[in-house]
């Protein structure tokens, strides 16, 4: 197995999810010490595998711009509103990851979005800015999902990279469930450039399609 440094929990606070479309459910919120990136990342715990059965796991990284304003450039939010109901009914851990716009930051993000509406995509905007494409490393979600106990799993991603870099550091990722697609006019061009950039599961040519109306 991977030599990760050790992280351990650091508290654990019940807390009651609703969102804004009416669905609520509870989680457990757990905090570590240890991380390597030193990041307060956190694990929501959700839901109660069935004795044997492999938890399912989402990475999330922070979109503050989706998550909390609604922002319709990206699909960030969707995603988490849908992972958190999936992984709530089957049981597993939606990890929050403090990886701002793939790792470079808020303000860098919205860098990269006045250069994507010069006409760049999602990837060529950060490399203009002299950042690297995707800057996400998973080795603090490593730590957290050890330091759960998950040491086998299911993970609810599109993104082939994620279930690669987790398998390099010793997880064991058993099968990779693809999420919705959440297309609208604002992000399609961006979820376009996921699929032929980095090889997203999603159907390309649903993508090709106008999502007005």
């Amino acid at each position: 197995m991977h030599d990760l440094p050790a992280a351990t929990p650091r508290a654990r606070v019940r807390v009651p999810l609703r969102f804004h479309d009416g669905y609520s459910t509870e989680a457990e919120l757990v905090t570590f010490h240890g991380l390597a990136d030193g990041r307060e990342h956190v694990a929501v715990v959700l839901g109660a595998p069935e004795p044997g059965a492999t938890p399912l796991v989402r990475l999330h990284s922070e979109c503050l711009t989706g998550d909390v304003l609604g922002s319709a450039r990206c699909d960030c939010g969707p995603q988490l509103r849908e992972a958190v109901e999936r992984i709530a009914g089957r049981g597993g851990v939606l990890l929050y990851l403090r990886q701002e716009g793939r790792g470079i930051g808020l303000y860098n993000k919205l860098d990269a979005y006045a250069l994507q509406d010069q006409g760049f995509d999602t990837y060529a905007a950060n490399t203009a800015l002299g950042l690297p494409e995707d800057a996400r490393d998973y080795t603090a979600a490593a730590q957290m999902l050890r330091a759960l106990g998950v040491g086998a799993l299911d993970l609810l991603s599109n993104n082939p990279d994620k279930a690669q870099q987790l398998r390099d550091l010793g997880v064991e990722v058993r099968d990779r469930v693809p999420t919705g697609v959440f297309a609208t006019d604002h992000n399609v061009r961006y979820l376009r450039a996921k699929v032929l950039r980095t090889r997203h599961t999603l159907p390309l040519a649903a993508l090709s399609r106008s999502v007005s109306g």
